[in-house]
């Protein structure tokens, strides 16, 4: 029986200091209980001799020092996890907010995790169809890879996360595959719109929700993608699926994380966020992966806005150095109408290469790829000589080059929301465009693929 103490010594915001404590470890759960009976969670922060600081889950409000009693239950945070958590929709600390019943959980999981051995590690190597042709086709997403997608406020990164939640799968396999959904710090009408988007295409049977909206307390939003993760890893690594986890928006979970260091009174590091925001971070992303001799994987998009449009920020700056990419998206584009407006000369998949060619996607993938990318940057240069010299001072070529950067924005990166291309549509689509230009241009294709697609 777990002991209880009434040293309680002070609350301060989200964090409480109680004395004279025995046995209690760093990260362990406790219980708080009212005057009244109501009970609330929290968990230790800092041990400093026999003084515990400990973290609130809940709001501080109506806590009384004489009156209250808090116990420590001995384990830290876990999540009870089951097959029967697909289709269900959760908060941010795991309870079930669909109306329906509590989980009977098979197995209870420390939603920390355990880190993958790097040795036991499998290379990501194959295909994942999102049906979006500016991803699959120049910025491939492979299984077990972490690839992030920055946005900005006001862009909508929440209409392009439902569409690859909705499209996303493993081609060629009839092995099982599942999406599991953490959204933090979102509005109350965001939230509809995914529960309502999934639930519309039928997708939200193989998916599992986690939602954290903009009023729940900061910590929860903290535990938000570690929950998620903890699903994933039963769902991929103790059922054998292909697991895609989508994190948005990580803005808000480091703005928690802030907030939380700067109540704990902590030396702030770049921009006020504090100075283990990296490992902290690092400690999410990492859970991406395939392990050896284990059949299911996770991969995993990460999606966050660039305050003030800035790349250099720290959350997007750290987030790029720990994953594989990112895919961007550009306010300019979206001023012109196009959906999804993904930027794809900044943006980068650095697994895109094994993921792709004969066997995984088609033999003339890599080539139409890195000819795509050449002529869309040669024709948005082009455009920029025709707004400085006028249309006269350009060649026959660079005319069509010009023309070929807006039927490539209006016709490949601009699908809208609810198109679900494979990939077979999206290479033929690239050769269509690509027959804009004279083929002598065509100078990264071999002359077999040209023979082939070309002529």
């Amino acid at each position: 029986m777990p002991i209880e103490y009434r040293t309680i010594q002070e609350v301060a915001g989200p964090l409480m200091l109680v004395r004279d404590v025995h046995g209690v470890a760093y990260n362990e759960l406790g219980e708080i209980e009212l005057a009244n009976g109501e009970k609330r969670r929290c968990r230790v922060l800092e041990i400093n001799g026999t003084n515990a600081l400990v973290q609130l889950f809940e709001s501080s409000a109506g806590i009384n020092l004489s009156n209250s009693k808090i116990r420590f239950l001995g384990h830290q945070m876990e999540l009870g996890v089951s097959a029967d958590m697909l289709g269900r929709v959760f908060d941010g600390l795991g309870r079930p907010i669909d109306n329906g019943p509590e989980i009977i959980p098979e197995k209870r999981m420390d939603v920390n995790g355990l880190p993958i051995n790097p040795v036991a590690r499998s290379y990501p190597q194959e295909f994942i169809q999102t049906g979006v042709s500016a991803i699959d086709g120049l910025n491939t997403l492979v299984r077990g890879q972490k690839l992030p997608i920055f946005s900005a406020s006001g862009l909508p990164h929440a209409n392009l996360a439902a569409q690859i939640a909705r499209q996303a799968k493993v081609r060629g396999t009839s092995e099982p595959f599942a999406v599991v959904f953490a959204a933090m710090g979102i509005t109350f009408e965001e939230s509809n719109f995914f529960i309502e988007s999934f639930r519309e295409t039928g997708a939200i049977d193989r998916t599992v929700l986690f939602v954290n909206l903009a009023n729940d307390p900061a910590i929860e939003r903290i535990a938000t993608p570690r929950m998620a993760l903890t699903a994933a890893e039963y769902l991929a690594f103790e059922m054998g699926m292909h697991v895609l986890v989508i994190l948005t928006d990580i803005t808000n979970y480091a703005d928690a994380l802030r907030e939380v260091s700067a109540a704990r009174k902590e030396v702030p590091g770049r921009r006020g966020y504090p100075g283990y925001m990296y490992t902290d971070l690092a400690s999410i992303y990492e859970r991406a992966g395939r392990q050896a001799g284990v059949n299911g994987s996770i991969t995993m998009i990460p999606i966050l806005s660039m305050p003030e449009d800035d790349k250099t920020h720290p959350i997007p700056d750290l987030t790029g150095y720990i994953t594989e990419g990112q895919i961007i998206l550009s306010r300019e584009l979206y001023r012109k109408g196009i959906t999804p407006p993904i930027d794809v000369l900044p943006s980068l998949s650095r697994l895109k290469d094994k993921g792709i060619g004969k066997g995984k996607t088609r033999e003339d993938h890599s080539n139409t790829m890195n000819q795509l990318f050449s002529a869309y940057a040669r024709g948005k240069d082009c455009k920029e000589l025709m707004v400085i010299l006028g249309e006269s001072a350009l060649t026959e070529v660079d005319k069509l080059y010009a023309k070929f950067a807006d039927e490539f924005e209006k016709q490949y990166v601009s699908q809208g929301y609810t198109t679900n291309r494979s990939i077979e549509e999206t290479l033929d689509l690239g050769w269509k465009l690509l027959k804009i230009l004279p083929r002598s241009e065509l100078k990264r294709i071999s002359d077999e693929l040209l023979e082939k697609y070309y002529d």
